[in-house]
């Protein structure tokens, strides 16, 4: 390696010595010599202009100052390796201190590699190159640094090309769009299918197989929930297991049916037939996969934590509610909140002993057997006793896995014993239309009754679930994926665009809106699967179920479905965050409890609508109430000021509140204000006319206002309305000079 040091004494060592003077309050005229270690980066692009700039001993920064000495060819390809857009050579970065300093920076308006005059005696080495670092940001104490893109750091970069540049950009894009990396990502099947083997095979088989015995209950019991007939699920349950095999990027992902999915398609059908939720699950598909083409995914961001678990509450609730007329085997109309709990009160006493008993029995049921599977067995110990206890551990595992499958079978046998014996104790499924669903697109017209709805009315009927149902869809997919995905990345986009094929294909065999489920996920993962193809036999399983099962789902208990659908979304009920919520900050209590009452109390989609607008209520009001700290300060010529720093961007809410809290200020003295604009990342017009506002006070009162570290973009914004006088600059000797020149003025104005 080189050696460099700041009065350019090359030396021969593999460090390069750091002479600085800290700006840190007692430091001020030490010197630090500490060394700093600088590797040599690897650079496939050696045959660059800056490259052959730093071979040919010229400073990139300074093109008409000359290195000490030609640099070795490794070094010069090191150096102008581009790591980072802020810095000039900014490989010269290292950590010495306690955070990264640029050691190219123009130091004292000179560069360290070159011996130009320095400008500004008086500037100190900032550790973020903010202060003093021209190369980083353009100011009035030097030119801006080119990279040698033919650009300025910290300006529009490439853009400024022209139509060129937005060509080339488009082209580029479009090779990115075709090439084998793209086409892994979006056919995910490509990249594991070479590799797959006989023991994969058999790990899907099996998890396969254990996730179909989960869903067949699951699906008919969550028909119910939509208010949809029992064979409705079932069509749900295996055309979207099949397209996520191909598209699926989420191994552990089980695609259909889920109670949060069948309960916003209830509360939009309105009662009209099964035709208005296939077309709900085709235009979710077609919502879920515009989403993934565009990018679209940041929407999500919008639900916050409190507010996800408000809904999920109260979606919990809501479903367990409407089956609890099932549990104890009453009938009547109405499947909200409210209405439901009404009609409880109101037919209590109608209520059958023999389903209030199956139903209870079997939520206790399947309480216990899901705890089965945590039952110590001791299955570590080696030997004969402890193959043994392995395979126990194996069957209990499994017994409480197939729980749902296993409880309905048995009431199902219990209800048929007693239809032998000429008795119904129990409000049965009734009859499930037997074979396979017809392959037929979407309906675009449905017929109730005497009236035939059109395209149009019946998404218009649909309303707000049309984005709801979706949006939803996909917070629960990307939450199901990244709880299995043990660290790696994942491709939100890819998991929008599988979704929404899934829910589109799925909607070709009379489907309702499918996502993926976290119950059966963790199945899927217990169960050991290897890849998406566990749903290839799960898919298998439930067209079985179709074809030669569903007479026998006539005799199934609906008490003994509901206590399946109760006994799962017990456990979606988060209460227990809100402890957490409280501790850390109580004011996101709010948006979580709105949330949960709207759900509960008006419908779940306006809900959950209601919980962001109030998160975002909070996020505005933070951003219309931006803190403004003020301080007093001297400068290094003795010039006492005053010195206000806000720490968020300038937009039209905060506009008036920061001119009020300036002009407050300002009043108490007649010293200059020093507007630090350090944190302002962005400005909007109302921001830079209340500026100019402020700007034209400051001069009736004949005080000087000067806006320090001002980012170009912001600058222009500002200068945008023309103001009267703007001054600004970037570094700290050109702010020492404006208050001088203030004092002067002061002075001569006194006079």
């Amino acid at each position: 390696m080189t050696k460099y040091k700041l009065n350019n004494a090359l030396r021969s060592s593999s460090e390069v010595t750091l002479t600085s003077y800290l700006a840190a309050e007692g430091a001020a005229g030490k010197r630090d010599d500490r060394a700093y270690h600088i590797p040599v980066l690897d650079n496939d692009n050696l045959d660059t202009e800056a490259n052959r700039n730093l071979a040919g001993a010229r400073c990139p920064g300074c093109p008409s100052c000359a290195l000490p000495a030609a640099l070795p060819a490794d070094l010069a390809a090191s150096l102008a390796k581009n790591e980072c857009d802020r810095f000039g050579l900014n490989e010269l970065k290292v950590e010495g201190l306690d955070r990264n300093v640029c050691l190219c920076e123009k130091f004292n308006g000179g560069c360290k590699l070159c011996p130009r005059p320095s400008l500004a005696p008086t500037l100190s080495l900032g550790t973020e190159g903010k202060e003093s670092c021209l190369a980083c940001h353009r100011g009035t104490c030097g030119a801006p640094y080119s990279n040698g893109s033919g650009y300025a750091l910290g300006g529009a970069g490439p853009a400024r090309r022209g139509w060129r540049g937005w060509r080339g950009a488009a082209v580029r894009r479009a090779r990115a769009c075709c090439s084998a990396k793209m086409l892994l990502r979006r056919l995910p099947i490509l990249a594991w299918l070479p590799t797959y083997n006989f023991r994969s095979g058999l790990a899907d088989l099996i998890a396969g197989v254990t996730v179909g015995l989960t869903v067949i209950p699951q699906a008919i019991a969550y028909a119910g929930v939509a208010g949809l007939p029992p064979q409705y699920g079932l069509y749900s349950s295996f055309m979207a297991c099949f397209v996520y095999t191909a598209l699926g990027s989420v191994k552990d992902s089980a695609v259909g049916p889920t109670a949060i999915a069948a309960i916003l398609t209830r509360e939009n059908l309105h009662g009209l037939g099964p035709e208005f939720a296939v077309l709900l699950a085709f235009l979710s598909g077609c919502v879920e996969l515009l989403m993934g083409l565009l990018q679209l995914g940041f929407l999500i961001d919008f639900i916050s934590g409190p507010v996800s678990v408000g809904f999920t509450s109260a979606a919990a609730i809501i479903i367990a509610t409407t089956q609890v007329k099932d549990i104890l085997g009453l009938s009547f109309p109405g499947g909200k909140f409210l209405q439901v709990w009404a009609g409880l009160y109101e037919h209590i006493g109608e209520t059958r002993l023999w389903d209030a008993a199956l139903g209870l029995g079997c939520i206790l049921l399947l309480l216990l057997l899901r705890k089965v599977k945590d039952i110590n067995v001791g299955a570590s110990e080696k030997g004969g006793g402890g193959r043994g206890r392995a395979a126990l551990a194996q069957a209990l595992w499994f017994l409480s896995t197939t729980r749902n499958i296993l409880v309905v079978l048995v009431c199902a046998g219990l209800a048929y014993y007693f239809d032998t014996k000429n008795q119904t104790p129990f409000v049965l499924t009734g009859e499930v239309r037997a074979g396979l669903p017809r392959l037929a697109p979407p309906p675009l017209s449905a017929t109730v009754g005497n009236h035939t709805y059109s395209f149009v009315e019946m998404t218009s009927t649909l309303g707000s679930a049309i984005f709801v149902v979706p949006l939803l869809s996909i917070l629960e997919n990307i939450a199901l994926a990244k709880v299995f995905s043990e660290g790696k990345y994942v491709d939100a986009t890819q998991e929008m665009i599988a979704l929404g094929v899934c829910n589109m294909a799925a909607s070709l065999v009379d489907s309702m809106p499918v996502s993926g489920a976290l119950s059966r996920g963790a199945v899927n993962h217990a169960s050991g699967v290897a890849t998406p193809a566990g749903g290839l036999y799960t898919g298998a399983l439930v067209l079985l179920a179709l074809q030669y099962f569903t007479p026998y789902f006539y005799y199934i208990p609906k008490a003994s479905l509901a206590a399946v659908i109760i006994a799962a979304v017990v456990f979606m009920m988060e209460l227990h965050v809100f402890k957490p919520i409280w501790r850390t900050k109580k004011v996101d209590i709010i948006p979580a409890v709105v949330t949960f009452a709207a759900c509960l109390l008006l419908r779940l989609e306006l809900g959950i609508v209601v919980g962001i607008a109030v998160n975002l209520l909070f996020l505005l009001y933070a951003s219309a109430r931006p803190a403004v700290r003020i301080s007093s300060a001297l400068s290094s010529d003795g010039v006492p000021h005053v010195v206000a720093t806000v720490d968020r961007a300038l937009a039209f809410p905060s506009a008036e509140f920061v001119r009020r809290a300036l002009r407050k200020a300002a009043d108490s003295t007649r010293a200059p204000l020093v507007l630090d604009a350090s944190h302002v990342q962005a400005a909007d017009f109302t921001a830079a006319r209340g500026i100019k506002a402020l700007i034209e006070d400051f001069h009736a009162r004949g005080q000087t206002i000067i806006f320090y570290n001002v980012k170009p973009s912001i600058a222009e914004v500002f200068r945008g309305v023309r103001p009267r006088e703007f001054l600004h600059c970037s570094c700290r000797a050109e702010l020492d000079r404006l208050l001088l020149e203030a004092q002067r003025r002061d002075k001569q104005a006194c006079t």
